[in-house]
């Protein structure tokens, strides 16, 4: 039996998921640590990113070293990461990853990359291979959907790869950890979303001391 489709996300509570963007050939680069909109941009994500960083599974997972937090949050992050048995995702979130992420990068299992750029697979060490899928994000999906076999597929990001899938359809339901932040500006988790093709039934609400974990189904009006 094929598995679910959904996504989870961390966003602001003004609703947005990501600050500004900014290049990603800047982010990175030591010359352009001073700028301000790099600087503006590291410092929200970390705002946000927040309650994830202390976390035991999270520190496990990205190589940050022993210990961490355990309780509601590290079994919500853990549990997120052992339904999925592969991801999607779009060009921009896999070129900002490709330089962050550790060698082991932090999947295990095949990730779909929605792009127009011809790639072969990328393997890489602890089960994670990259497959650079050119023909749109319903091909994207029936190939994670295969590969995933009875788990489920995860649409890893970033916005607008979310927002397509979930205007089109795809997603069965969803996951937002609220934090406590604000942005003013930024990318919104739910723009260019047609709010008359969608209906939402809230199924779970969890509230840690840092963030409230939401869980919604995804239905058609």
């Amino acid at each position: 039996m094929a598995g679910k489709v959904f996504f989870s996300v961390t966003m602001s509570l003004d609703g947005f998921m990501a600050p500004e963007p900014v290049a990603v050939e800047d982010v990175f680069s030591p010359e352009k640590q001073d700028d301000p909109s790099v600087r503006r941009w590291m410092s929200k994500w970390a705002e946000l990113q927040a309650w994830a960083f202390p976390q035991r599974w999270f520190r496990e997972n990205l190589k940050l070293g022993e210990g961490g937090e355990e309780g509601l949050d590290n079994d919500i992050a853990r549990a997120t990461h052992e339904r999925t048995g592969a991801s999607v995702m779009g060009k921009h979130m896999f070129d900002a990853g490709e330089q962050a992420w550790p060698e082991e990068a932090p999947f295990h299992t095949p990730v779909f990359v929605v792009t127009r750029t011809g790639r072969d697979p990328w393997e890489r060490p602890g089960g994670t291979t990259f497959h650079f899928v050119n023909d749109g994000i319903e091909s994207a999906l029936d190939q994670a959907r295969e590969a995933a076999g009875d788990r489920d597929v995860r649409i890893a990001g970033g916005a607008e790869t979310i927002q397509a899938y979930l205007d089109n359809g795809l997603i069965h339901e969803f996951s937002i950890t609220l934090a406590p932040v604000l942005f003013g500006t930024g990318i919104r988790l739910f723009d260019r979303v047609d709010p008359d093709r969608i209906a939402l039934e809230q199924t779970r609400a969890d509230a840690s001391s840092r963030v409230t974990h939401l869980t919604y189904t995804v239905g058609k009006r």
